[in-house]
């Protein structure tokens, strides 16, 4: 009875370790972001930001996730196309293929695409680079010498990771699109003008809007997350590898959760249908 007793408590002191520990990260994140947003803003308009290492971090990103996203991308419209093409075979609305296609990508799937090559391989070397730097003390000198690492490091990160993510979208988007369209249309399943009336019929300016909102928070979120692991990792290069795998898993599951809901305020909020 003893044992049963020890071994319900250490769960529960376990589970509660958990909570506080998740608590006081959900807190370090909005108080990194808030900090982050403030530096860019107060140092754009004062004239001081950092902008050779917001280019270098533009280059550095879209170097290590280009090529990365498109060939993701590739595959996930010939994916679509043919799932989407089978149901519509089954139920008789082959007409409505290239809408739901189009529509799909560019509401789900190149923002989520984007998002999880900017958590998984922007994100991750973010981290890294960020953890090495805080082993070796390089942000302990910042700090002695009067400089914010968040303003010094994270900031120029933040700002580049907010253009690459909407760049990169519309590079995925179109690469998705552009397959689905050349494998339907090549298979004859349906016409070119059928497919193309129906996706004009029914996607409307606000699906481009939210596909880029959403990489706007997606690739925010992601490295706010990797800057806070990186920043957060001590004792050594296991701790710098612990934080690339909880930066890469902790951003996965935010993105999912925070895309169920922004999706889910779009189709309450905006119309759907023909326009």
């Amino acid at each position: 009875m003893t044992a049963i007793t020890l071994g319900g408590r250490a769960v529960l002191d376990n589970l509660y370790g958990r909570t506080k520990a998740g608590i006081k990260t959900t807190g370090d994140l909005v108080i990194l972001s808030a900090e982050s947003v403030r530096f860019i803003a107060t140092d754009i308009l004062a004239r001081r930001f950092s902008w050779p290492e917001f280019l270098l971090q533009c280059w550095f990103m879209t170097r290590v996730s280009l090529l990365p996203t498109i060939l993701v991308s590739i595959p996930f419209g010939v994916i679509t196309s043919v799932q989407i093409g089978a149901a519509a075979n089954q139920i008789g609305a082959q007409s409505f293929i290239g809408a739901v296609n189009g529509i799909g990508i560019l509401r789900q799937g190149a923002p989520l695409v984007t998002s999880l090559m900017i958590a998984g391989a922007v994100g991750s070397a973010i981290c890294s680079d960020l953890g090495a730097r805080t082993v070796r003390e390089e942000t302990d000198a910042l700090m002695v010498m009067g400089i914010s690492p968040v303003q010094r490091l994270v900031a120029p990160r933040v700002l580049a990771a907010l253009l690459i993510s909407m760049l990169l979208t519309v590079i995925v988007a179109m690469s998705a699109m552009i397959t689905a369209f050349a494998l339907v249309v090549g298979t004859g399943q349906i016409s070119s003008g059928t497919y193309l009336d129906s996706f004009v019929g029914l996607a409307q300016p606000t699906d481009l809007y939210l596909a880029e909102l959403k990489a706007l928070i997606f690739g925010f979120i992601a490295v706010i997350v990797a800057a806070h692991k990186g920043l957060q990792a001590r004792a050594g290069p296991k701790a710098v590898a612990d934080a690339v795998n909880q930066a890469v898993v902790l951003s996965v599951i935010l993105l999912a959760v925070v895309n169920v809901g922004i999706t889910q305020a779009y189709v309450m909020l905006v119309p759907q249908g023909m326009v």
